[in-house]
């Protein structure tokens, strides 16, 4: 038995600016750390695989989730409900396992609010300048302009709160 419990390790950043590519280097750097996959309402986007991406889901579902306490956090995000399943996260912290998140400032201050939030590690990460973090949004090719915008918006405003974290 294990008598250490897991940490939890929050990365947030507006979209773009890289915690997802960070997220999958420190995964191959500990192959130890567990990731925690949010389930998601939106559709997937090509190359994305169910169960390892998101857990893709149908609104009611994930509604009834939110509604019987099964969330830890949760968001509506450009349209699409985002959440992280409360239950393989505590089981993993549980066994004495640290798990990594990939969400956003408002699931980190639900997180840190939580019955959890004593076993957190919260990084924001800034992006290199605005004028890159709309070259990565136009590069990836995943969204119109319209949705570009849009996270060019509220990039403002999830950096703002980059004052909430434990490191930046």
């Amino acid at each position: 038995m294990n008598d250490r419990r897991g940490l939890l390790i929050i990365l947030s950043s507006p979209s773009g600016a890289g915690k997802s590519t960070l997220a999958k280097r420190l995964r191959v750097w500990d192959p130890e750390l567990d990731f925690s996959v949010s389930a998601t309402t939106r559709a997937p986007r090509k190359g994305e695989i169910d169960g390892a991406d998101y857990h893709f889901m149908e609104e009611s579902a994930f509604k009834g989730m939110v509604t019987d306490g099964e969330m830890l956090e949760h968001a509506h995000v450009f349209g699409n409900f985002y959440g992280s399943p409360k239950g393989p996260v505590e089981k993993t912290i549980d066994a004495g396992r640290d798990v990594l998140f990939d969400i956003d400032w408002q699931g980190s201050q639900q997180i840190d609010n939580s019955t959890l939030g004593a076993h957190t590690l919260s990084i924001f990460l800034l992006p290199p300048s605005i004028t890159e973090l709309r070259n990565r949004l136009e590069k990836r090719g995943q969204d119109d302009p319209e949705i570009i915008a849009r996270r060019m918006e509220k990039s403002w405003d999830e950096i703002s709160h980059w004052g909430g974290y434990d490191f930046v």
